[in-house]
């Protein structure tokens, strides 16, 4: 597995908000990955808490203030980049619970990720056919208000 990986490893905090039984999510789209959707969120930064760098990032993404609640889950990431020859980057993703103003309408944020093209709410009960990225949270999203483990282990 150590074949092709950066030599870095990278922590990701994640937005996982639910409401009225859908989740909202990012709609990216490139040549590599092709269409797929993704959690709001991303690196953190040197001297920035995962609070603050998910704050951050979900003003750039979502373009709103979210309310940080508990972190639920814990996993080790591998992912593919669009590199030559291909390699992968080792992440540490950190999902939080979060709530948006009431008020808020899916939108791009002011600084949306190069291959992001939408924000929108996706009904739970779509999840199992949904192009999730990665794959392995897919049980875990759809299960959310349920009893669910912390650390993930390796994802997919």
């Amino acid at each position: 597995m150590k074949e092709n990986l950066t030599p870095t490893i990278r922590n990701c905090a994640r937005a996982v908000i639910v409401r009225d039984g859908a989740i909202l999510l990012l709609c990216k789209q490139s040549p590599f990955y092709g269409t797929r959707y993704a959690l709001p969120g991303g690196a953190q930064e040197e001297y920035e808490t995962l609070q603050s760098a998910l704050i951050r990032e979900c003003q750039e993404e979502i373009g709103t203030t979210v309310t940080v609640g508990d972190l639920i889950h814990v996993a080790d990431f591998f992912k593919p980049r669009s590199t030559d020859p291909e390699t992968k980057r080792h992440t540490v993703e950190f999902l939080f619970t979060c709530v948006v103003p009431d008020d808020y309408a899916p939108t791009n944020g002011p600084a949306p990720d190069k291959n992001q093209k939408d924000v929108f709410w996706l009904p739970l009960d779509e999840l199992e056919t949904a192009p999730l990225s990665p794959e392995g949270l897919r049980g875990v999203l759809s299960a959310s208000v349920r009893q669910h483990p912390f650390y993930l282990g390796l994802i997919t």
